[in-house]
């Protein structure tokens, strides 16, 4: 995972599904917020709905997505919806958040 945040690749996007107070306490380089617990229907969006709502571009069903929460369950649920709405590439970071801390990873503020 810290190659993943210190590499940004365009076919990789890193997405934080933690509500928006946990994310702007600190997350993983790189990340995105898409809260899975507030918004469970963010990929089912049409793109356009989806960046008015978010503020920024709906990932790519070809791009991989990899889910982070704090301790991995919500992460899971959030996979199981991309795959669900297409996206093809999923996996999770399975220790999250709490892992990414206890191992000494870098927190960015927003």
């Amino acid at each position: 995972m810290k190659e993943a945040s210190s590499k940004p690749s365009s076919d990789r996007i890193l997405i934080d599904v933690r509500e928006p107070h946990e994310y702007t306490a600190g997350f993983i380089p790189t990340s995105i917020n898409i809260p899975v617990s507030s918004q469970p229907d963010a990929l089912f969006l049409s793109p356009d709905e989806f960046e008015e709502r978010f503020g920024f571009p709906k990932p790519d069903t070809d791009k991989e997505v990899v889910f982070y929460c704090k301790a991995g369950v919500r992460s899971r649920a959030a996979a199981n919806s991309a795959e669900q709405s297409g996206y093809q590439k999923v996996s999770e970071y399975r220790g999250s958040w709490l892992d990414w801390q206890k191992n000494g990873g870098k927190a960015e503020m927003p």
